[in-house]
């Protein structure tokens, strides 16, 4: 058995449905297929044995342990040479094992991650998150863009594949709640093999369905980060401080208008009432403030309507962007500024966490 397809589950059948759907239609078929229910209330059991005879696969079911403690136990279970885990709302193309095969025949490694893009049945919403988790401008092409701030490519584990043999020895996930796909990869690199981004092996990857989860999602991103530097001393790149000091300022900028908007409205005011003196210079200045505060912001948002809409082949998709990148940026530089406060400053040793019962939503 060359692959073994690792997918935990919590609550989604309808979706490991579509997925399961997708691997049926496989161009490369020398694979099998690990499903675990991770607790959940509604269970995907009936789902998977539909496809009992179109695919080599296996269900179990265990009580609650997060994603990555279910990634283990699904991979203790497994028979293939190679392990792929998968996040239970991705859909692969047909062509997505063939690509994982061509390119570790091109040059082998022992681990690998793919990109991920958003599917034309997907909502706007969708799309504009999906958007704002893998652009340039929102993430530095982390996420295994063209482009790229950081060198290395740390997998994620919506797409991520590993042989067995190094899986088991460097003893699967850990048990962060968050970020344990990150403190995996690291560890990987730390172990001294080989990982690359296999660019065509990529997926499509719903992510979230509205910004209040979204944002849920990326501020406990941002909490990981401080968890992660803290458990490998060096991996804090510059890239992971642009949401914070996009966040900061952010919130300098609306300060600084906030200043010029009171220089405006209050020397009148203060004049009628026998204060105040020069009341033009002062509404100038005040202003000339809330244009310098508000333009960069202005700016910022065009580039992102402009190169998502282009992106998208969506006006609509492109405005809807503007937004989700302030949240996944903001989201993202908030959980970082807290976790650094509690962590860094203040001196807590054990991991933060944020939305705890949230991790799969």
């Amino acid at each position: 058995m060359k692959y073994s397809l690792i997918i935990p589950v919590f609550n989604r059948p309808d979706e490991v449905d579509e997925l399961l759907e997708s691997l049926t239609q496989q161009t490369y078929t020398d694979f099998e297929v690990v499903v675990v229910e991770d607790g959940s209330q509604t269970p995907c059991e009936d789902v998977v044995k539909r496809y009992g005879d179109r695919l080599d696969i296996q269900y179990f079911s265990k009580p609650n342990s997060g994603p990555g403690q279910t990634r283990n136990y699904g991979a203790e279970r497994s028979r293939g040479e190679w392990l792929i885990v998968l996040d239970s709302d991705c859909v692969l193309p047909p062509s997505y094992l063939q690509a994982v095969e061509d390119d570790i025949q091109r040059k082998p490694a022992d681990a690998f991650g793919g990109p991920d893009r958003a599917h034309d049945s997907f909502t706007p919403v969708q799309k504009a998150i999906n958007y704002s988790m893998t652009s340039f401008f929102t993430t530095g092409g982390i996420r295994g863009g063209k482009k790229q701030l950081d060198k290395k490519f740390y997998p994620r584990s919506f797409n991520m594949g590993i042989r067995a043999k190094i899986y088991k020895e460097l003893g699967g996930f850990s048990k962060m709640r968050f970020g344990e796909d990150i403190d995996f990869s690291i560890r990987i690199y730390d172990s001294g093999a080989s990982c690359r981004l296999f660019p065509e092996a990529w997926v499509w990857h719903k992510r979230r369905t509205d910004m209040k989860k979204f944002f849920r999602q990326v501020h406990n991103s941002g909490i990981a980060r401080i968890n992660l530097m803290k458990r490998h001393p060096g991996s804090l790149k510059l890239v992971h401080l642009l949401p914070m000091v996009f966040t900061v300022g952010v919130l300098g900028l609306l300060l600084l208008f906030l200043l010029g908007l009171s220089m405006y409205i209050l020397p009148p005011y203060l004049q009628s009432v026998g204060f105040g003196g020069e009341v033009h210079m002062t509404q100038s200045v005040g202003v000339m403030l809330c244009f310098l505060s508000l333009a960069p912001l202005v700016l910022y948002c065009l580039l992102i309507t402009i190169d998502s809409t282009i992106c998208n082949r969506s006006l609509k998709v492109g405005v809807l962007s503007v937004p989700a990148a302030f949240v996944q940026l903001i989201g993202y530089g908030t959980g970082f500024l807290r976790a650094w406060w509690m962590r860094c400053v203040m001196g807590r040793n054990e991991e933060l966490q944020a939305f705890e019962n949230t991790f799969y939503k």
